[in-house]
């Protein structure tokens, strides 16, 4: 398998950053710079809540829809309709796995901590059975995976359309990293829930791409 080595290398490096961050306290430094004890000024900004939080979630949803179209009419020449299913099924995966997580975490978002106006005492998130005295529910980021859960696009176009795989892929990371900013500057994520939605989904996806080629070389022996 091509790279089979380097993509687990990937993953553990960045796994090591993100940890890293996480301990850094980083994540409320910057939090501080566009937060007040009033709240985040940006929170019910036009261009954050509704064009790229509603209209983002509504994106995704018409690109999903019109994967699963392609799936069984495809577009363009290429993959099989089994593999364009495939990977449908999972970027669907990414999509349910995240605010799975989310829904079961005790940590709350930057708007609900007392030092910006709400009720809950900042805690980390690994403190995964302490909660924070807030909703909870905020870890990691939900929104961030409008984008980030199309990671298999990548792997899905990569050996027969190259050049088009490699610019999904930046379509992919341009948009996560602007949803995520979005998020951080209306107070509803810290930068960390974010950049652990990206590495789940990306996890996801490799693994995803291991377990398909070792199944090709099973089916060819």
């Amino acid at each position: 398998m091509r790279g089979a080595w380097s993509g687990w290398v990937w993953l553990g490096l960045s796994l090591l950053a993100l940890l890293a961050w996480d301990f850094s306290g980083l994540d409320l430094w910057l939090t501080r710079t566009v937060g007040s004890a009033q709240g985040f000024a940006w929170r019910d900004a036009w261009v954050l809540r509704t064009l790229l939080h509603e209209g983002g979630r509504a994106l995704a949803l018409v690109v999903l829809l019109m994967l699963c179209w392609d799936a069984w009419r495809p577009w363009l020449p290429g993959p099989s309709r089994a593999l364009r299913a495939y990977w449908l099924a999972v970027m669907v995966l990414s999509a349910l796995l995240v605010p799975a997580l989310k829904r079961a975490s005790l940590s709350s978002c930057p708007w609900d901590l007392s030092e910006f106006g709400g009720i809950a005492i900042y805690r980390s998130h690994w403190w995964l059975t302490v909660a924070d005295g807030g909703p909870g529910g905020c870890f990691p980021s939900g929104h961030t995976v409008s984008a980030l859960a199309f990671f298999g696009l990548y792997f899905l176009w990569r050996d027969t359309r190259p050049q088009l795989a490699r610019g999904l892929l930046w379509a992919v990371l341009g948009a996560g990293a602007l949803f995520t900013a979005a998020q951080v500057l209306r107070g509803a994520h810290f930068v960390s829930h974010g950049l652990w939605s990206a590495w789940l989904c990306a996890a996801l996806a490799w693994s995803a791409q291991v377990a398909l080629c070792r199944f090709r070389v099973w089916q060819a022996t």
